[in-house]
């Protein structure tokens, strides 16, 4: 499995966001096994386009973190791999990583790796789904030497 075609979009100037180069190796842990070459999309965003598009698509205010949209390839369309489409706000992982003490790398390595997941088809609707995804997360992660996000850190006294 290979991306055949990785697009980013950067319509926000930001403190960081991830070179094309460290997208792709996120994208393809996130892939192993993964039968396909595929094609892929990421836009990253400011607060307002991608609180406009959670209002549009998920009915929900304000900025979110990420937003998956994958596609659905009309059966009579042939040769064509398109995953999906990404969106990312860097404002919101910005903050959720301060506000969570990760490294801001790392909280990229582990939006977009968990934005790959859902254009594959996992969920965390219910806790079955949420958990079998963070473990499918979370290893991913491990192979990257990225901790569990899901960890809580620990604060020496």
């Amino acid at each position: 499995m290979a991306i055949r075609e990785l697009e980013v979009q950067r319509v926000i100037e930001c403190g960081y966001i991830p070179s094309d180069k460290e997208l792709q190796l996120w994208i393809e842990k996130a892939l192993a096994g993964y039968s396909k070459d595929t094609e892929v999309l990421i836009r990253v965003v400011d607060n307002q386009e991608i609180a406009t598009l959670n209002q549009q698509y998920r009915h929900k205010q304000g900025a979110t973190n990420i937003l998956s949209f994958p596609f659905d390839i009309p059966d009579a369309v042939k040769g064509v791999n398109l995953l999906g489409d990404l969106v990312v706000c860097a404002p919101v992982l910005e903050k959720e990583a301060e506000t969570q003490q990760k490294i801001l790398k790392d909280h990229w390595a582990h939006i977009i790796i968990h934005g790959i997941l859902h254009l594959l088809g996992y969920d965390h609707v219910d806790e079955n789904d949420a958990l079998e995804m963070e473990a499918k997360e979370v290893l991913i992660l491990q192979q990257l030497n990225i901790d569990n996000p899901y960890q809580e850190k620990q604060v020496n006294g």
